[in-house]
């Protein structure tokens, strides 16, 4: 996968404007906070599970762990991890700057379209 697949990948959102529920901004960094909460929470399992299974069979030792260093592949799949990483933590930001453009052009969120209708309907 090239770089530019995975990141298009990590950033995918569905259509229409992002509805806010708290103020914008607290809703950003909850949606970064909670995407960081995310990844580290899977990452911890992991993690864990490969630590008891490779201690189980006698094959790690916990500084082996902390004398590790990578290869230049494996530092660069790491590199290439981190970017999509923070793609898709930073991905509500990078949808409201998509998003300034469509404003621009005149599109309407959901909640304008609503009020919209409301007002031609009522008498």
């Amino acid at each position: 996968m090239s770089i530019a697949d995975a990141l298009a990948r990590a950033s995918a959102k569905p259509a229409g404007k992002r509805p806010y529920f708290l103020q914008p901004e607290t809703e950003r960094v909850l949606a970064i906070t909670m995407a960081i909460a995310q990844e580290l929470a899977v990452t911890r399992t992991r993690m864990d599970t490969l630590e008891r299974i490779l201690k189980a069979k006698g094959q790690l030792d916990a500084d082996e762990i902390e004398r590790f260093v990578p290869s230049a592949n494996a530092a660069q799949e790491r590199a290439l991890w981190t970017q999509e990483y923070l793609t898709r933590i930073l991905r509500i930001v990078q949808q409201e700057a998509e998003a300034i453009p469509a404003t621009l052009q005149g599109d309407l969120a959901s909640e304008e379209v609503a009020k919209e209708l409301l007002e031609t309907t009522e008498p």
